[in-house]
């Protein structure tokens, strides 16, 4: 374990940047010492005698006049001492590192205006350029890379082209997030492939226009520049397969995200029946995990969206990995959308987003693995800007007792509009420090009696749902009930798995009803008493 010793010299007392310099290098193994402000040289020398640090970082933000001649009696005292053994970097203002530029004394300095992906690649590199390093470009590694902070991520589709291959290139340059999710409109979505049945007055509805694979390569081009994000963009509707191989060799497709359940006859984002969505949608999942793709399936979160009962959303979170498991995927990308709904408590979003960790984490093993991502509810947004910043900012330090690999960070004006590229960098910026003040220590909600309670609630409740889906196969005609894409459908048509929102559906029973009670979504009966899933399933 490396060392690094810390203080501020001559007569400045201000400590902050060295400070949170100390910090971040902690979250990356080292070892360090802080001496505090205003150090004389004696005592650095005393504690480098002592502490032996492989790394001294000195910090000086008065005049530059001063800085000079201050270094160069540092330079003599102690760097010109030690410089054979110890590295040696400063902090200060701009004035004052260019004023010591031509001392060669520092092997590194910080002017406080480095991204956090510069100072993490000199920690973990030894070594920072003007320009930023370019990161990994898959996903794994990436998140190894920025270990512990979480790998950032934004959907964004402007309704031209143009400039959303503008603000992508806005993005990467920021340095603020390090995955751009294309948004494309639901004409691309549906008929990429068919472009003569598209309603081009319907054009940019919902995302960008995206009518061939060029124009898919042209926004991936955006990205090459900056802190070089990574891409993704969801599976379409249509032609999911033919889609699939389109955005691996066109945007090198960061992971794939494809439902178990939905986009088709039961949301009507296709015309395709419930079934065959489901055998389509499980063929996505393998064709990615025969070529090591993480696959994200978009699943539990669509049930909340339609107020389902909180059991049935952590059934369908266990689902879903389920089946990518037993599809060949490897790395499962789990998507945990708190706030949602919006009604859901921070004490009872807890719970269930617990009870899904340990459902689906369960189905770990040296074959499969899965990487937390978290994420706000967009109907958890009020209209108002200032309250959807402190939605952003309180929801986002919720999401961080899970310790998500990745963050999806969702912008405070998606109430109002789809986020614009300033709104997105203003965005990312709130969720980036509450993340790093949540990294420098943060008090464990999960210990919470009611968190603990409902977890242990909901995967009981859970556990009940899938014996009874398994049950559905009266004939034992399928090896495995809960990836056999008649009986899951049989399941939502019968209400097994059911939502409020379904209502009317075909493929759907849509009768259950919920109410909330205590900040948890729980169903009822005809005469409005709470009733346990035991009995709910009872009454199917």
């Amino acid at each position: 374990m490396k060392k690094i010793l810390g203080a501020s010299i001559g007569s400045c007392v201000h400590v902050a940047g060295v400070i949170n310099f100390l910090n971040l290098a902690q979250q990356y193994g080292y070892q360090t010492r802080f001496l505090g402000p205003a150090c004389k040289f004696e005592q650095i020398i005393e504690a480098i005698e002592e502490y032996k640090p492989d790394i001294v970082a000195v910090s000086y933000r008065l005049s530059p006049d001063n800085a000079r001649l201050l270094l160069e009696q540092f330079d003599k005292q102690v760097a010109g001492k030690y410089r054979d053994s110890i590295s040696f970097i400063l902090g200060g203002t701009r004035p004052v590192t260019e004023a010591a530029r031509d001392l060669n004394i520092f092997d590194v300095m910080f002017t406080g205006e480095e991204t956090r992906d510069q100072v993490v690649s000199y920690l973990k590199q030894g070594e920072i350029t003007e320009e930023q390093v370019k990161p990994p470009q898959n996903l794994v590694d990436r998140i190894d890379f920025l270990s512990p902070f979480p790998v950032i991520r934004h959907h964004f589709g402007q309704p031209d082209l143009e400039d959303t291959i503008e603000g992508i290139n806005k993005l990467a340059e920021s340095g603020v997030i390090d995955v751009v999710s294309i948004g494309p409109d639901q004409n691309t979505q549906e008929y990429f492939f068919h472009p003569e049945e598209m309603d081009h007055s319907q054009d940019g509805a919902g995302g960008v226009p995206v009518r061939s694979e060029q124009d898919f390569r042209r926004l991936f081009e955006a990205t090459r520049r900056g802190n070089y994000p990574i891409m993704r963009c969801y599976s379409g509707t249509n032609d999911i397969l033919r889609m699939a191989q389109v955005l691996k060799d066109t945007i090198n497709n960061a992971w794939c995200a494809v439902p178990l359940c939905w986009y088709n006859e039961l949301d009507n984002r296709s015309h395709r029946k419930l079934q065959q969505a489901i055998e389509e949608n499980q063929k996505v999942m393998a064709w990615h995990g025969q070529r090591d793709i993480p696959v994200e399936v978009n699943e539990s979160h669509h049930w909340s969206l339609r107020y389902s009962p909180d059991s049935v959303a952590v059934a369908a979170a266990y689902l879903a990995a389920y089946n990518a498991k037993k599809m060949g995927v490897r790395v499962y990308v789990s998507q945990y959308m708190f706030n949602t709904p919006p009604e859901t408590s921070f004490t009872m979003d807890l719970g269930k987003m617990l009870a899904k960790v340990q459902m689906i984490e369960q189905l770990h093993d040296e074959r499969f693995t899965s990487l937390r991502q978290t994420r706000a509810g967009l109907y958890s947004y009020p209209a108002d800007y200032d309250e959807g910043k402190a939605q952003l900012a309180t929801s986002t330090m919720l999401q961080m007792q899970l310790n998500p690999h990745i963050v999806h960070v969702v912008a405070y004006c998606e109430a109002n509009h789809a986020a614009k590229t300033e709104d997105i960098i203003e965005s990312s910026k709130i969720a980036r420090k509450a993340i790093t003040n949540c990294l420098a220590g943060c008090p464990d909600m999960k210990n919470d009696d009611r968190v603990q309670s409902r977890k242990q609630q909901l995967i009981a409740e859970a556990e009940l749902i899938l014996e009874k889906i398994r049950k559905l196969d009266k004939q034992n005609r399928y090896q495995d009930p809960l990836t056999a894409p008649a009986i899951i459908a049989e399941a939502i048509g019968r209400g097994v798995m059911d939502a409020p929102h379904l209502h009317g559906m075909k493929a759907a029973s849509g009768k259950v009803r919920t109410v909330f009670v205590n900040g948890a979504n729980v169903a009822v009966g005809s005469k409005g008493e709470i009733l346990t899933e035991e009995q709910r399933l009872a009454s199917l």
